[in-house]
């Protein structure tokens, strides 16, 4: 086994992103919270005024043996609309915008080549940003693992998080993790 290496990413709600990479082989684990904003400790209710800067974001641990970091992007662009500036559906605010937060020089040029080929697929439309990774804030316990608790009872989440994870299996079907 390689060691393991960590992703970034902001796509919206963090909530439907943690449920999507939960469930993709190689990664270990998912862990919401915040990052690129001016605020330390953020609480999600100063997140999700907008006015600290930060985007709900997932932090991804995987291991680059059994998926590529270039995978993990891909999977990305394909479970979030990467072309909606500062929101994801009736997701509204900074705080909601697609971004991607490299923590390395390899990560950022693999982060550029997977806006180009999503520019492809998408029509030249992509708004994701490319951020710098500034510190993390982990969201507070009860977000984490959201989907496989509370979130299956949350109207929100079974509206927007089962059609994200049909995609995943449809269009990724040999990176799922076997249920």
């Amino acid at each position: 086994m390689s060691e393991t290496q960590t992703a970034i990413f902001a796509g919206g709600c963090f909530w439907c992103t943690e449920a999507v990479f939960n469930d993709v082989i190689g990664v270990d684990k998912v862990e919401s919270g915040y990052i690129g904003g001016t605020v330390e400790n953020p609480t999600y209710k100063q997140v999700c005024e907008g006015t600290t800067g930060h985007a709900e974001a997932i932090k991804i641990t995987f291991d680059p043996s059994v998926i590529s970091y270039s995978e993990l992007l891909d999977i990305f662009f394909a479970t979030h609309d990467p072309t909606q500036l500062n929101r994801q559906g009736n997701d509204v605010g900074t705080q909601y915008r697609s971004a991607i937060f490299p923590i390395s020089p390899e990560q950022h040029e693999e982060t550029v080549a997977g806006i180009e080929r999503a520019n492809i697929e998408y029509g030249d439309q992509v708004v994701t940003s490319i951020e710098d990774p500034g510190v993390w804030y982990p969201a507070e316990n009860y977000h984490q693992e959201y989907w496989q608790g509370e979130g299956q009872s949350n109207p929100y989440c079974k509206a927007i998080i089962p059609p994200k994870l049909q995609k995943l299996r449809k269009s990724f079907q040999a990176k799922v993790k076997s249920t």
